[in-house]
């Protein structure tokens, strides 16, 4: 007992540390040498201080808000949809996102960022309604028909977008939001994010509602629970979250399939205990990928969106070879 409670004192200290000391290589990672040494040295100058605060602090935070949000949001739509590959990229949400901001750019060419956000999330929560429909009329014999069919829907809605960004001139606007870069967050520009913090609260508040939900409809409703209810919370947690990172840096893909899955193998399918961990990986995740994507090719950036691209997809394959290993 002394070992185990020492275990459960010393992961949560050692993970928060971890989180620490990425955030604080973060704010002295880049072209610009800032470090404490300088920063004293310059009796912290203006031009140093103001690099720090606006660029540094700020994209550090938004790496951060940003990583956790997207986790918790790919753990909450594996248990509304029930399988281990659903995630906002893998079943056509993130793609509705940009529609939804596309369509309001379109319409309101004059809009505030507050209307085309909403503008994303109502078409996000459609399409992953229709998502959902859709899995109701399906034949699920293999859990991998639940991503076949969310990155089929995606890809229609992709190629829609394409083409009405080709029509109305649009493309490079449609690039930004897939891109997954932060190198262009600055103090201003990233505050957004503290809705996806406010909605990963949401989440763990109601994460027992998760947990149950997640055993199926009858289940749910055996427990009085209104599991319709707790389905539309769900969705508009995945939609708001998807809406806001994507407005902010662009699409961050898998990251809601991996970090789920990964700290399910340890931890299991409580939401509770589960969500602090799958939010600390995330963003410890993201922030290793953003760190590695400023110094492999220094002074040049490789975008956090392709870095975590590349060590998501790797683990991804490896989930699937291993889901069907144990299926087969």
């Amino acid at each position: 007992m002394p070992i185990a409670r020492a275990h459960a004192l010393l992961l949560p200290g050692l993970g928060v540390a971890t989180l620490c000391a990425l955030f604080v290589w973060s704010v002295f990672v880049g072209v610009s040498n800032i470090s404490l040494a300088t920063l004293l040295a310059s009796g912290w100058a203006d031009t140093q201080v103001q690099v720090l605060f606006e660029s540094r602090v700020p994209r550090t935070l938004a790496l951060v808000l940003a990583g956790a949000a997207m986790a918790v949001a790919g753990t909450i739509l594996q248990m509304i949809v029930r399988n281990r590959f659903a995630e906002p990229s893998t079943v056509g949400t993130a793609e509705a996102a940009k529609l939804g901001f596309l369509l309001a750019l379109i319409f309101v060419p004059d809009a505030s960022i507050a209307l085309r956000l909403v503008a994303a999330t109502v078409v996000a929560l459609l399409v992953t309604a229709i998502f959902l429909r859709i899995l109701r009329h399906t034949s699920l014999q293999s859990p991998l028909i639940v991503p076949l069919v969310g990155i089929l829907l995606g890809g229609v809605i992709n190629a829609a977008a394409t083409f009405i960004a080709y029509r109305y001139d649009l493309l490079q606007s449609l690039a930004t939001w897939s891109s997954g870069d932060f190198s262009m967050i600055l103090r201003g520009r990233y505050e957004l994010l503290w809705l996806a913090l406010g909605m990963t609260v949401i989440a763990y508040i109601y994460a027992d509602r998760f947990t149950v939900a997640g055993m199926g409809e009858n289940f749910t409703t055996n427990l009085g629970l209104n599991y319709r209810a707790v389905v539309a919370l769900g969705l508009v947690i995945v939609a708001v979250v998807t809406a806001v990172v994507i407005a902010t840096a662009g699409m961050i893909l898998f990251l809601g399939l991996v970090v789920p899955n990964l700290v399910s193998l340890v931890m299991g399918d409580n939401v509770r205990r589960a969500l602090p961990w799958v939010a600390l990986l995330g963003a410890v995740l993201v922030l290793v990928c953003d760190i590695l994507g400023r110094i492999v090719n220094a002074p040049y950036e490789i975008p956090v969106g392709t870095m975590l691209g590349a060590v998501a997809s790797g683990l991804f394959l490896y989930l699937l070879l291993r889901k069907n290993a144990h299926l087969t």
